[in-house]
């Protein structure tokens, strides 16, 4: 029995362990997926080890995508494009449903193996696969919904015009996607890459490519049409740097760090014309004013922060309290978070042993600037069982400190008190890494005045992390150029073309 068909019958985490510990077995290998088809090993050179979060043991072994298959990826789906193009929403939106379809059959296996791979916990990864399907049903509904454009009618001295515009698909798009929530992110750029007419090729994480893996196969199940959407896998300096300076691309759609946002923008710099689509890490600052309910405070602030074990690209990674509250607010956060997130029970690690030394790092550095530590502490230098770093709260740090505009993407927490309105949205506004922000208040005036203040994306008013998919993201501060989901990323894989006619 092939790999695939193998690990597409594994449900449960019992199963899907017993078979990835059984010494009987081969290390699990992924093929890249090219034309439909998954490619043999005889195509892969060399091979990355992808270790299990919880253990620190290898996990599965992924290709390293050699030059020449990228490109024989991007000329497929270059290929592709000419025929899905000119497809009718109506075979799209088809195409879309069977897909939403195949994984709904099969969510309890993405979740438990999304799970183990990424190391969340497993109800996390149950709701992250229910919102990857999500994705391809409302593209499929919102492209048989898609208004067209008004006719204008331009009436000169010399010739009178009827004005239209229409849109047509970009062209072959590179999409790649961070760790975090690999299925999730995967598919809010995938469903509309198809669903507005384009193809491409994506490339996950190395960190977390087995549930990629496995969405393959759902695309080859679903009859998409040869070379439409391909997936390989590899590293981003060698795999990703190929892909998206390939000239067959016309557009990038990145969800990742920073510097990797930077560095693909150096890349495509001589290629003017590649559409950006640079959706990059953040935060979402927590602000708590003195007027809340502290418990319900407590606990928002607590789910932003340690969430996912913190990394989430909208985590509230810093949490600001109004000084008239601010010891009774850390005391009850510290005690919540201590009863319901703890490792292994409530939370999982950190993806990576690179990830793990990153934050060890960090936590060093505030050791090293006399930071305290309200709950957590500095991890071992030598993870044992595993990439685990426990819940940390830290406070005495200077917002101008490194350590205060550091996006980390870990369960670490920084709290600072403020005393006014306007000292909190200017430091809020001061981290040029600011995402979205969550303003908890029972007072509805502040909270329109502080949010029409915050340079952040998105905003919630006493809640976190709900989301309309038809709402989309702004441009603001580093957060990027994209627009995430809603309508307005019609703009990231169509072009608006205006057409002239004469009146009569």
């Amino acid at each position: 029995m092939g790999t695939i068909s193998t690990l597409w019958e594994l449900d449960t985490i019992g199963r899907a362990m017993d078979y990835v510990t059984n010494p009987e077995n081969e290390h699990i290998r992924l093929q890249n997926f090219i034309e439909n088809r998954f490619l043999d090993r005889s195509h892969t050179p060399e091979w990355i080890d992808s270790s299990d979060p919880r253990s620190g043991y290898l996990f599965l072994k992924l290709p390293i995508s050699p030059e020449n298959v990228v490109e024989y990826a991007v000329n497929v789906a270059a290929r592709a494009f000419t025929a899905w193009s000119k497809t009718s929403v109506y075979q799209r939106s088809d195409v879309l449903f069977r897909i939403a379809n195949i994984m709904e059959d099969k969510k309890d296996m993405f979740a438990v193996w999304e799970s183990i791979d990424q190391g969340k916990q497993l109800h996390r990864a149950r709701t992250e696969v229910d919102h990857a399907i999500e994705f391809f049903r409302y593209f499929a509904r919102y492209i048989l919904q898609e208004e067209t454009n008004a006719v204008h009618l331009n009436k000169t001295a010399r010739q009178s015009t009827l004005t239209y515009e229409h849109r047509l698909p970009v062209g072959v798009y590179a999409i790649i996607t961070s760790s975090n929530m690999p299925l999730y992110l995967l598919a809010s750029k995938i469903a509309p890459c198809l669903a507005f007419g384009c193809t491409g090729v994506a490339k996950p994480s190395e960190h977390t490519s087995m549930t990629a893996f496995l969405f393959a196969e759902v695309l080859r199940r679903a009859d998409l049409p040869p070379g439409v959407m391909n997936i390989v896998f590899g590293n981003g300096p060698s795999t990703g740097s190929t892909l998206v300076g390939s000239p067959a691309i016309r557009g990038v759609s990145l969800t990742g760090g920073i510097k990797t946002g930077i560095q693909i923008r150096k890349e495509t710099a001589a290629d003017i014309h590649k559409r950006l689509s640079l959706d990059l890490q953040g935060s979402c600052p927590t602000l708590i004013f003195g007027d809340v309910d502290l418990e319900s405070a407590a606990s928002t602030a607590a789910y932003a922060a340690f969430e996912n074990s913190g990394q989430v690209c909208l985590g509230g990674s810093r949490i600001y309290v109004h000084r008239s509250v601010y010891k009774v607010f850390l005391s009850k956060l510290i005690r919540l978070v201590l009863k319901k997130y703890r490792p292994a029970k409530d939370m999982g690690p950190v993806i990576s042993r690179k990830h793990y030394d990153n934050i060890r790092a960090y936590l060093i550095q505030a050791d090293e600037e006399h930071a305290t530590f309200e709950i957590g502490e500095i991890p071992e230098e030598i993870p044992n069982d595993g990439f685990w770093v426990g819940p940390t709260i830290l406070s005495n740090i200077h917002p101008e400190s490194p350590l205060g505009q550091e996006e980390l993407s870990g369960p670490v927490a920084i709290v600072y008190s403020f005393d006014t309105e306007e000292e909190v949205v200017d430091l809020c506004n001061d981290n040029r890494n600011g995402k979205g922000a969550v303003v908890l208040t029972d007072d509805l005036s502040r909270m329109r005045r502080v949010r029409e203040h915050l340079d952040a994306e998105l905003t919630w008013g006493n809640c976190w992390l709900g989301r309309d998919l038809g709402a989309g993201l702004n441009d603001v501060m580093a957060a990027g150029m994209g627009h995430g989901a809603g309508a307005r990323i019609q703009d990231i894989f169509t072009r608006s073309r205006t057409v002239h006619v004469p009146s009569y």
